[in-house]
């Protein structure tokens, strides 16, 4: 658990927000699971407890958020809503 304020948890893990904290909360969609996170949470924390479990860092993934691509930059200012579906997903390259 993140001693931030942005404390995340996985319903799945049952993990818990610490009860002193009563933030409000929204639910994101992943494929990994309903993700909890304290309103105001933003990609770049979200990205950092879904990718923990895999031992992948950040940058190994590209991102979208509703199907809309957000790149690594804009990561730690996109504020996540309830509802929103995260998507993590190898970047393609080549050429």
């Amino acid at each position: 658990m993140h001693d931030t304020p942005h404390a995340l948890t996985r319903p799945a893990d049952a993990l818990a927000i610490d009860s002193a904290s009563q933030a409000p909360l929204v639910t994101i969609r992943t494929d990994q699971g309903p993700l909890s996170l304290v309103q105001g949470s933003t990609l770049a924390e979200a990205l950092d407890i879904l990718l923990a479990a895999q031992g992948q860092p950040a940058d190994s993934v590209a991102t979208a958020v509703n199907g809309q691509f957000v790149p690594r930059h804009a990561r730690a200012t996109h504020l996540l809503h309830d509802g929103d579906a995260v998507l993590c997903f190898s970047p393609i390259t080549g050429g």
